[in-house]
């Protein structure tokens, strides 16, 4: 309703006051509704105005004396830049003139999809300030708190994405550049008005590109953004870097491989992998050296320890020599071991319902999955043929199936070879 509407007329007021014991000026701004237009509809916003405003500036003439009530000076800090939402991004990227309405979707899906970025809220954190008031010839100093730094669905840089733009800013800063970028989406434009050929203007881009990416992979240095954060209390020193899986701490010295099988003696550096919750950007000494508390026995249960660490893929729980993924938004550090236990009866409980047969003196079972029943044998899988039932079996056609088929393991595929 209020894009048919007319246009709202506000007018603006600034007000210059002298003080009659010093040089300097005080300034009021405010503004004034003189006609509601299309903000008729929006009454809670119109009455915020009207109060707001009611209260700012009231009806003021030139020259008019004016007595000092009530003056409040607090204390401010400098604010950061606010962070990009996925809207404010692409009105960015529309001024900078980097890409079409039609690749803005893809351009934000896909930077989140390579984990350069994450969307997500930031708590705020509560700090205090000054506050003094004059009031009837008084100063009173108050210490009063306020909240800042809370973000609601902003894009966040990842560890990765900052390396990977420090990488590419350091090797390729002309395809980085902005004016580039912009002119290249002028130059698509034009071949797609035919003005252009556009095997030439590939051709004028991709020669030279080539020939620097030849040079860059011979000589660029890795990016792993190592930063030094101190000293454990053991004496070693900890580090917080990038590695082949994601952000780690590493305490001790890392070692040349040559050096290493040289020395093979020599104390090797130990990992621990960042909480889903921490970034390199901001993790403190403190934080790293909690790393290292873990993996640590939380308890006992079936009459084994009960440990918690941290592996290569994620937290975990580990008891009877079986692993148990903790779930996001559960911290390793912090689980009980009641909740440890919950998640090991999940999982023993979801894992029964696949169990069909068990043959443990062959280390053999038949289970249930997602694509039907198979045998399991160490980390070979065995399809069961069509004609066989798989709670028929018995160890007997367990034992025939994996000596006549062809396994499959996890993560490779075998294909028969031709004779």
């Amino acid at each position: 309703m209020a894009s048919q509407m007319a246009d709202a007329e506000l007018e603006k007021t600034v007000v210059d006051i002298n003080i009659s014991s010093r040089k300097e000026n005080l300034v009021a701004k405010g503004e004034i509704i003189k006609f509601d237009g299309f903000l008729k509809v929006y009454t809670e916003a119109l009455e915020d105005v009207k109060d707001e405003d009611a209260t700012l500036l009231p009806p003021l003439k030139i020259g008019q004396d004016l007595a000092l009530v009530e003056m409040i000076g607090a204390q401010k800090f400098s604010k950061p830049g606010a962070r990009y939402t996925e809207a404010s991004l692409v009105k960015k990227l529309e001024e900078l003139g980097i890409g079409r309405p039609s690749t803005y979707a893809p351009t934000i899906s896909t930077i989140q999809k390579r984990e350069y970025v994450e969307k997500k809220d930031k708590e705020g954190i509560e700090r205090a300030f000054i506050q003094y008031t004059l009031s009837g010839g008084k100063v009173q100093k108050q210490t009063l708190t306020e909240t800042f730094g809370a973000e609601r669905m902003k894009l966040f840089p990842t560890d990765l994405g900052i390396l990977v733009t420090d990488f590419l800013i350091t090797n390729f800063p002309q395809i980085l550049d902005y004016n580039f970028t912009a002119n290249v989406e002028e130059q698509f434009d034009e071949i797609a008005v035919g003005k252009i050929d556009w095997h030439k203007m590939i051709d004028d881009f991709y020669k030279p590109f080539h020939a620097h990416m030849e040079v860059t992979t011979k000589t660029a240095q890795k990016i792993t953004g190592e930063r030094y954060l101190g000293v454990h209390p053991n004496g070693e020193p900890l580090k917080v870097m990038m590695g082949k899986y994601g952000a780690m701490v590493v305490m001790g010295e890392t070692l040349d491989p040559k050096e290493l099988k040289n020395n093979p003696d020599a104390k090797k550096p130990k990992f621990a992998g960042l909480l889903k919750t921490q970034n390199m950007a901001e993790l403190t000494l403190e934080d790293a050296i909690k790393l290292f508390e873990l993996p640590k026995t939380i308890g006992t249960y079936r009459e084994d320890d009960v440990v918690v660490g941290i592996g290569r893929f994620g937290p975990y729980v580990r008891n009877m020599k079986k692993f148990y993924s903790i779930p996001k938004g559960t911290e390793a550090a912090s689980i009980t071991l009641e909740e440890a236990i919950e998640l090991i009866l999940a999982k023993d409980e979801k894992d029964a319902n696949k169990l069909i047969h068990d043959f443990p003196e062959h280390e053999v079972q038949v289970l249930n999955g997602q694509y039907g029943a198979y045998i399991k044998k160490g980390k070979e899988n065995y399809k069961i043929p069509k004609d066989k039932v798989a709670k028929d079996l018995t160890l007997d056609d367990v034992l025939d199936i994996i000596k006549n088929t062809d396994p499959s393991v996890k993560g490779k595929k075998r294909f028969a070879k031709k004779k």
